[in-house]
């Protein structure tokens, strides 16, 4: 189990950034959360299986409308009692 929080950089705000990662995080099983930043960044932790993962932020980069120019990844202690992926704000 691994969890990390990720900033988003590019297209990401304005274009069904946090639905899109919200639906994919679902259909693999993953946890966390997304929220826009005021800056126009995504911020977002996500946490479960490393594979899924790496799979979460391949089907985000090659979304439609979703251009990802960078993104800032810190590894996180994993939160045993989280059960879900929200989007906040």
């Amino acid at each position: 189990m691994k969890r990390f929080r990720i900033r988003f950089y590019g297209r990401v705000q304005g274009v069904g950034f946090r639905y899109t990662a919200y639906h994919i995080a679902q259909g693999l099983s993953l946890t966390g959360w997304v929220k826009n930043e005021f800056d126009g960044a995504v911020l977002c932790e996500v946490q479960g299986d490393g594979a899924a993962i790496d799979e979460f932020l391949g089907k985000l980069n090659s979304s439609r409308y979703i251009r990802i120019d960078d993104m800032d990844i810190k590894e996180l202690a994993p939160d045993k009692s989280e059960r879900c992926f929200d989007i906040r704000g």
